[in-house]
């Protein structure tokens, strides 16, 4: 329910701020005194487009703010798909800045204008008799025939089992589609897998390797000569390197026992020679290992050859690449080859589908039709208080030919506004009279059995007599035990039957005029539906039927 409103510097108002109760409360106020000013800021904070033109004050911005308590209206799922922390009460801000940009909050928290008007319809329902439009729309008329069958929860899980439904199907349809084109391509994926697959393609640097051990087979004449040329000027007897340096630290190992820099220089050159032997090991061991295989060279470079052909053809730049186009090949042959078991599987998946939803499907036309002539009969029950004696309603539920987002049923609203007429489509043979009093009835329903958002009448009582006017009241006040009920109205008769009533008027203040919105006391109350029975000059009669109206 709307809680409060807060307003500042919006249109003729400079700043207001009024508290709401539960139950039936009504608005009245003269003509031009500002009611449709109220209505522009309730449908500003949430959400409306904002115009300057809505500043009073064009150097300062516009707040208007909104406190709902929504505990009532199991909301945390919205929050939660809008990412908004949720709170009982809940409050909504939305600013106009001079500049002509906006901001809007919710409980402090920056929100776009999409997500402000997604939680509007949970919040406030403003009804007009220009806007009975939802009453012609499938998905208001399946919400109402749900609402009173007890299905808006099974209806969430039919269409989440849709949902999974549509999935399969589509994934069956693919399936079929990619068998159908991997069996035109069969022959070739597999030509193609084959020769992949008789490549025996390692992940470990196999090129970088290929073309390591191919430059030391390519050069391996030379490599065996060097080896041979550096073994013969290491081992030579007499005039080798090891021989010499053998001589050479012999020498300066006699020397050592006389000073501890020679014993040094000693060391230095055994070690020398130590290094030395090691070195010409390790030659004769390269040197034996060393082998001129032109059938080997011949066989790197056909694996090479092999690779970098693989990689041009299947356009890739790396073995690791060409093992995923294996893989991809695998899969593509293995459709073609399990075809069968995979189109099986998948069948088997949609018809167990299938399956579920035809339940839940099966369930909801039948809760629907077990209320839809307790929905008829209290409908026209309602329409013949309000002065539609002869008006016949009918909720028509024929079998979809296909699943739909509401299961295998089609619903249709009819009308039959005049006794011996035939029902035609609701949207097409009422008038906006009668729109608004069947709104008004399914809204009186409904109220029953769904917790409904607050709900703003707009004048939806003008252009009809006192006595209808009093029932339309009646089922306003009705509906207030229910739920948060407001009316804007210009007729006594419906103003008397509020529980609050706020006063909307205007005042000239220095050089400009204000808008202001009050509450009434009893004894003000009474003056002011007297005045709306007989105008400014307040007769005894006024007064005394004002105090009839309001029981008093």
């Amino acid at each position: 329910m709307l809680v409060s409103l807060t307003v500042q510097n919006y249109a003729l108002i400079k700043r207001l701020q009024v508290d709401f109760s539960e139950g039936y409360s009504v608005i009245t106020g003269e003509t031009g005194a500002g009611k449709s000013i109220l209505l522009g800021a309730l449908g500003l904070v949430l959400g409306n487009r904002a115009d300057l033109t809505h500043l009073k004050d064009k150097t300062e911005k516009c707040v208007i703010e909104a406190e709902f308590q929504i505990q009532a209206y199991q909301l945390e799922s919205i929050f939660e798909d809008l990412e908004l922390d949720y709170e009982a009460n809940t409050i909504v801000r939305r600013e106009l800045l001079p500049s002509g940009k906006t901001r809007a909050f919710i409980n402090d928290t920056p929100v776009n204008l999409k997500s402000l008007q997604a939680l509007k319809e949970y919040l406030l329902d403003i009804h007009s008799q220009h806007n009975t439009m939802a009453l012609s729309d499938k998905n208001y008329q399946y919400y109402i025939v749900d609402a009173l069958a007890g299905n808006l929860d099974l209806l969430k899980t039919y269409k989440s089992a849709l949902k999974n439904y549509k999935a399969v199907v589509k994934k069956l349809e693919n399936l079929k589609i990619s068998q159908e084109e991997a069996q035109q391509q069969y022959e070739y994926n597999l030509h193609l897998y084959q020769e992949l697959q008789s490549a025996k393609l390692k992940e470990l640097d196999e090129i970088e390797t290929l073309e390591a051990e191919i430059e030391k087979l390519s050069h391996a004449e030379e490599i065996k000569i060097n080896l041979f040329d550096s073994l013969q000027v290491a081992s030579e007897e007499e005039i080798g390197v090891q021989s010499l340096l053998g001589r050479f630290q012999l020498s300066l190992s006699k020397i050592a026992p006389y000073d501890a820099s020679y014993a040094s220089l000693s060391e230095r050159a055994k070690s020398l020679k130590i290094e030395l032997d090691d070195l010409v090991f390790e030659l004769e061991k390269q040197a034996e290992k060393v082998d001129i295989d032109p059938d080997e060279l011949e066989r790197m470079n056909q694996r090479l050859t092999l690779l970098f052909d693989l990689q041009k053809k299947h356009f890739v730049s790396s073995i690791e690449d060409l093992i995923v186009v294996r893989e991809t090949l695998a899969v593509k042959v293995g459709q073609v080859e399990d075809a069968a078991d995979l189109l099986v599987a998948a069948e088997k998946q949609v018809d167990l589908s299938k399956k579920q939803i035809s339940e839940f499907a099966k369930k909801l036309s039948s809760n629907r039709k077990k209320i839809v002539n307790q929905l008829q009969v209290e409908l026209e029950q309602i329409l013949a208080v309000l002065g539609m004696e002869n008006a016949q309603f009918k909720v028509d539920i024929t079998t979809a030919k296909e699943f739909t987002d509401y299961g295998v049923d089609d619903v249709s609203f009819l009308l039959s506004s005049n006794k011996g007429s035939d029902f035609g489509l609701l949207k097409k043979v009422a008038s906006g009279g009668e729109l608004s009093r069947i709104m008004l009835g399914i809204k009186m329903i409904l109220s029953k059995f769904v917790h409904l958002p607050t709900i703003l009448f707009d004048e939806i009582d003008t252009g009809v007599s006192g006595d209808i006017a009093t029932k339309i009241a009646d089922l306003m006040q009705a509906m207030g035990k229910n739920m948060q009920v407001i009316t804007i109205t210009h007729l006594p008769q419906v103003a008397a039957k509020g529980h609050i009533h706020y006063k909307v008027y205007k005042e000239v203040e220095g050089e400009e005029t204000v808008t202001h919105l009050t509450q009434l006391s009893t004894e003000e109350r009474v003056h002011e539906i007297a005045e709306m029975l007989g105008g400014k000059e307040k007769t005894q009669s006024a007064l005394e039927h004002a105090q009839q109206l309001l029981s008093i």
